[in-house]
This record gives structure tokens, sequence and C-alpha cells, in this order.
């Protein structure tokens, strides 16, 4: 059985050098992974002048394992075979492991590499991957391969610390920077000099001041037509004298803000000027170098970028169905939730950028794959889904087009309840990029993820081969609540925090209120959500195959009220009707298999003392972007909101 695992690109904040230092403090031991007891340096060699040096290292590790594991292994240290080649002229350093104990049994290799930023040469990008193949091991291989998963993950995971601890510890000692490597005999030659630097990238020809070079234009931004790239120019002439505080926009940031307004150089113009203004006030730019991710983030936020679909594109994973959202936000709060969103979105615009170097072709949005197995009614806390709105709200202003597709996978019956309340904010154009996968087996079933996603590619949770280091989630433990001023009761959504997107309406004892939804989308889904403000309500749903109008003056009546008209025969109640009591939500889903029209009536009880209040709000979505099983996505009614608020 082999297991293939894989870390995220880390980035540290320091040049090539200072980190290489930092890592050889690592040897022999070093206190952060004390499962190395010691490392042996058996060969040794220097290459090109100094520039090249590989070693080889055979290390000593204490082996974490139940004793009873211990006990059938017959040994309590195994030993490993490491592999330095380090090339100070290029600004690499690779690292291969080879387990050397009981190697017959099992083959573990891991390759891990530090480079030069490939656009900031003052920083350093890092890399892991690693194989483990259990061929036999004493009949006890499923318990190896969990503590391989376990061991590999910590390692990884602690991996930036014991750097950074490093880092500073040089600092200490009054080590801020080391030189970089350069050849004696090419430094004293200028021609040699010259030639040893590596030209800036070519910038982008204006030819006659109208025209982008057409070979920049295939490599970093993609067809346009000839009025397109006019207008890009003429946008970034309105931006071109860029200063400390606004510096000049690049065209894959113009371009992106022209698509998200249709073109339009006015509204881009506004929109771009409203959002570098907001990257001033609150520090955007530094947000990568600054931004230290919470412990209780680090530990229980199931989200992290995973490889790439299949159109090259940086893939993120989130595990929706698995936050404790309430937990999240009550340990770290709304704006911290918000920061770590910006920060992911400023990783996918650099991911983006070394994709386009990566694969030859522009690349300027990325993947979202947001896995919701396990959703309920308590992600629909209101104070969470309050947050999630000013989230939605402020990524749509300031990093438009910058998601190119979104999977949304293992939708559970509860998803068209939460979908119907963000997706009016969600912008029209973003909302045409969400594809829906309600059945369990998103993986192989027709038209499944594997058109988007490399089979070897797709994580193990969805039924691939590939390991992730995204962590599940849980539950927020409460000792590690910072704040229980979010209080629940006060945290529903009412019209106005939806911008008028409910609607209100008042019922006299007896009085009726109908929508009359014509359907001719079979397998569209209707959703609702409504709270009853005042008194009790009755609602429910029916369906018919007639086209009927909308009732008259009469709110007593309804429009089954005709005498051509009999329930069961031409019409028939599909949705049981629900008593809904003062201060009680109702979120539901049905899905419309057939075309007619479907009507969704309130009733105030007519032995109710006085009239009922509600807001109500309701959206059909389309059954074109749905894939698999639609009867998952099919609810009931939920009277729990008080619970999830």
């Amino acid at each position: 059985m082999v297991q293939k695992y894989d870390s995220p690109v880390r980035i540290y904040k320091y040049p090539f050098e200072l980190v290489v230092a930092a890592y050889e403090r690592r040897f022999p031991t070093c206190p952060q992974m004390p499962i190395v007891l010691d490392c042996e340096i058996i060969e040794d060699n220097l290459y090109d002048k100094g520039a090249r040096r590989d070693t080889k290292r055979r290390c000593k590790i204490a082996v974490e394992a139940p004793y009873l594991i211990k006990k059938i292994i017959g040994v309590d240290v195994v030993f490993f075979i490491q592999k330095n080649f380090l090339d100070m002229k290029t600004r690499t350093l690779n690292i291969e492991a080879t387990n050397e104990s009981f190697a017959t049994r099992v083959e573990i290799f891991e390759k891990c590499r530090y480079y030069a930023h490939p656009e900031n040469p003052d920083w350093t990008c890092f890399d892991q991957t690693a194989t483990l193949d259990i061929k036999n091991f004493f009949g006890i291989e499923h318990s190896m391969e969990k503590m391989g998963m376990k061991q590999y993950t910590q390692t990884t995971l602690k991996g930036k610390e014991i750097i950074e601890y490093f880092v500073n510890e040089l600092k200490q000692e009054g080590i801020t920077h080391v030189e970089r490597w350069v050849d004696e005999e090419m430094e004293n030659s200028t021609t040699a000099a010259v030639t040893n630097v590596t030209p800036p990238e070519k910038p982008p020809l204006l030819r006659d001041n109208s025209i982008l070079d057409a070979d920049y234009i295939a490599k970093y931004l993609g067809q346009l037509t000839p009025l397109q790239e006019s207008k890009l120019i003429q946008l970034r002439k309105r931006f071109e004298h860029g200063t400390s505080e606004h510096p000049e926009p690049d065209y894959q940031t113009l371009l992106r803000f022209l698509r998200a307004r249709d073109f339009s150089i006015d509204k881009a113009t506004g929109m771009l000027q409203e959002s570098l203004q907001w990257r001033k006030e609150h520090r955007i730019d530094d947000i990568l170098g600054e931004y230290k991710t919470p412990a209780v983030v680090e530990k229980y936020f199931p989200g992290g970028w995973h490889h790439h679909d299949k159109d090259g594109r940086p893939l993120y994973i989130l595990r929706l169905g698995t936050m404790d959202v309430k937990g999240l936000l009550k340990s770290v709060g709304e704006d911290e939730l918000l920061k770590l969103t910006l920060h992911i979105c400023e990783e996918g615009l650099k991911l983006m950028k070394e994709a386009t170097k990566l694969f030859g072709k522009p690349i300027w949005n990325w993947c979202l794959l947001v896995d919701l197995d396990g959703l309920s009614m308590r992600h629909l806390w209101r104070p969470g889904v309050k947050a999630l709105l000013r989230i939605i709200e402020t990524v749509e202003k300031n990093y438009p087009e910058t998601m190119g597709r979104v999977l949304i996978v293992r939708a559970p019956r509860v998803f068209p309840v939460l979908w119907t309340i963000v997706s009016t904010f969600i912008d029209e154009n973003t909302r045409s990029k969400f594809l829906f996968f309600g059945g369990p087996d998103c993986m192989h079933a027709e038209d499944g993820i594997e058109q988007y996603i490399d089979t070897d590619k797709i994580p193990s949770f969805l039924g691939g081969s590939c390991n992730t280091l995204i962590h599940e989630g849980g539950l927020v433990p409460k000792h590690l609540y910072k704040s229980e001023s979010i209080e629940e009761n006060n945290g529903a959504i009412h019209a106005h925090d939806h911008h008028g997107l409910y609607k209100a309406v008042d019922l006299k004892p007896g009085q009726l209120f109908e929508l009359l939804i014509r359907n001719t989308d079979p397998k569209s889904v209707l959703t609702w959500d409504f709270e009853v403000l005042k008194n009790d309500t009755l609602f429910a749903v029916y369906h018919t195959e007639k086209e009927l109008e909308q009732s008259g003056n009469d709110d007593f009546s309804s429009v089954f009220d005709l005498p051509d008209l009999k329930e069961g025969t031409n019409y028939k109640k599909i949705e049981q009707s629900v008593k809904c009591r003062p201060k009680e939500g109702v979120q539901g889903s049905h899905e419309m298999a057939s075309t007619g029209t479907y009507v969704l009536q309130w009733m105030c009880p007519p032995s109710c003392d006085g009239p009922a209040q509600l807001m109500y709000f309701h959206e059909i979505l389309s059954s074109a972007n749905y894939k698999g099983s639609m009867t998952s996505l099919q609810s009931g009614f939920s009277s729990n909101s008080l619970q999830s608020r």
C-alpha cells in the first residue's frame, strides 16, 4: 500500500543564505525534534569552488509507537539516510531522506526543497513531499500507516517553527545577514559580472502607446479583443503615476477590475480606486509578511492549498461541513476571520503568478473546492452567517475575478437554505462559476470532479488517493473562547441586514398570503427562509400543473378556492402544514421535479387574538449547475432557528 503526502509551499521572509545557516543548526540534534537522537556526517564534499556542497548523514530516530508495537518490531530506534545537495550559485537546497531500517519491508522516501522565491530574492520558499510504501510489516501494516501519517504531519507542521527558532537564535548572536556566494574570478571581470546578472523580466512594450506587446498578452493576460486591449491601456494610463502609498497596479490587476465591470473604464476606475484606498487603510500589502495564524485557526480551521486543478489554477480546499463556525468566531472574533480570509486571497494572488510561470500560460484565478459533508443547521448560526456575508462583501469588492471555479461537493439537504441566504450577495458572474455535486460519490459520478481535478490529486476523504495536511476541523473547546459578547438571540438577520432582500407581511386572523411560482425548469430547487415576528403562522407548499393567477383583493381566500379545483385531483400539498411560533425561523427547500405552479402559503389562524407578522425570502436554484443526486438536497422544515442563532 503506497501513501503519498504533499505539503503546501511555505514562505520564509528571509534570504536563502540566512535560512540555510538556520537549517544547519538543526544538526546533530535540535530541541524541537526530540525524536532525532543523533545525526552523523558520513560524507561531505565541496565542488565548483565551494559553490556546491553534498552532505550525507546517518540519523538515529526514536520510534514513536505504543509499547506493544515496539515489542513486536523489537527496536526502540531506527536509522535514516539523509542526503543534502546545496547549490549556493542557484540558491537551492535539495534534501532526500530514505529509511535504512526495515528497508525491505517499508520504503520511505522524502524530498524537500529550499529555494529563492522566484519573484522576491529576499524570501525563501520551501516544499516537501513523501511516499510511504508498506510491503509487509509483521501484520501491523495499517497501524504503521496511521503512525507514519501522524508523524509526517507533525514533522511538517513543526518545520517552519524550527527554522524561525534558529533564525531568531542567529539574530540574538548578531547575525542578521549572510552574504551571497560569488565567483571571485567573475567578480573581477566586469563583463563576466554583467553576464552573471539575471536580466529582469521584459516589461510589456507599448507600440505607439496604444498596443500591448503580443507576446506579453499571450503569456500573462490571455486572449483579448482589440477593444478590450485598448480599454486596458486606457485604464493603465489613469493609474500610471503610482506612489509609495498607491503602487501602480499591474496589468493583471487592471484586467480583473475591468472584467468585473464589463470593461467599463469609469466603473473599473472607481472600483479600483476604492480598493487601493482600502488596501492602504488596512495595510493589505503587508499581510503576507506580518500575518500570524492564531493557534486556534492552525488547529481547527479546515482549509488549505492543495496542488492545482486541471487548468493549472491553484486549488484551495475548505471542509466547511466540519467547521465549528460558532467556536472559531467566539475564539478569534469576526475581524480575525476576515483577516484570515484576506491572507488566503493574497496567497491566491501570489500562487496564480507562480502558476503562470510554472505552466507557461496566463492563470489569473484560482479554484475553490468546498466539502459540505457534515453541514447542518448549526452552520446557520446567525452571527456566523452575518460574518460570512461581511467576508463575501469584502472579497467581492477587492478581489474581483479571482475565482475561476467553485466545486461544491457532498452537498447535504440543508445546503440550499445556506445558499439562499448568501447567494444574493455573490456577484452574478461569480455565481455562474459554481458547480454543485449533491451525491456522495462526487468523484466517479457522471460529470464528477475528475473532470476538473486530476485523479491522483483528489483528496482521500473524497475517495481519491492523495492525502492532504488540511485539518479536519472539529469543535473548538469552550475554554478557548475569548468572547461571549456575541449574543445569539441578538444575531438575527432581519431585512436591514439583507439590504431589503427580505419582505414583510402582516396577516389578520384568518388571512392568507400566497406566492405563486411558475416553474419551467424541472429539477430546479425552490428554497425559502422566513421568520415569524408576531403570533402563530401556518405554512404549507402546494403544486398544480395548471397556470394559476394571483388571487384578487380577497385576502381571506386561496387561489385553490375556485370551483373547478379539488385537492388531490387538480392540486396537492407537497409539504405538510407547519405551525410556526413567534421568534421561530423556518428554512427549507424542495426539488421542483415537474413544471407547473408552486404555491408558498402562509396563514394567520382564525383563532389568533391579533395579526401575525413575518419576514420572508425565497429563491429558485437552477438545475443547470447541479451535478449528481438532487435528492440529497431536499429538506423539510426547521423550526430550530433559536438553536442556530
